[in-house]
């Protein structure tokens, strides 16, 4: 498997062929608590790099969620539907929330390595 690039919004994205996986990092479900609700985005949608896709809502707050890449939305993690708190759980792994077709793989060579993130996260 490819190594995860992430976002300043603590979105992680891993690529497979022509494919983005996104989720949220570990740190942003630490700081959300509790995950009881992702408006998923909708299959076939277009999104441009650092658009707002979806929301997750914890007991705390609502938090938009960003493209980190030019592309189409070709698939969605619907166990999230039935059990948000998978993100809770496993947020980096089965805790993934959409896949984009990826229109531009130029802009995943832009994002942060896990070392740049961390890096990010003690600033």
């Amino acid at each position: 498997m490819a190594d995860k690039k992430y976002t300043k919004e603590h979105e992680w994205v891993q690529v497979e062929d022509d494919t983005a996986i996104v989720g949220i990092t570990n740190h942003a479900q630490e700081s959300l608590g509790d995950i009881v609700f992702v408006d998923l985005p909708t299959v076939g949608k277009h999104v441009k790099a650092k658009e707002d896709i979806c929301v997750i809502e914890s007991v705390k707050a609502a938090s938009d969620i960003y493209s980190p890449i030019d592309g189409e939305v070709i698939e969605i993690n619907d166990n999230l539907s039935d059990d948000a708190s998978i993100i809770n759980q496993d947020s980096e792994n089965t805790g993934w929330i959409f896949k984009i077709k990826i229109s531009n793989l130029e802009q995943y060579n832009t994002l942060m390595s896990l070392d740049q993130y961390l890096a990010f996260l003690e600033k």
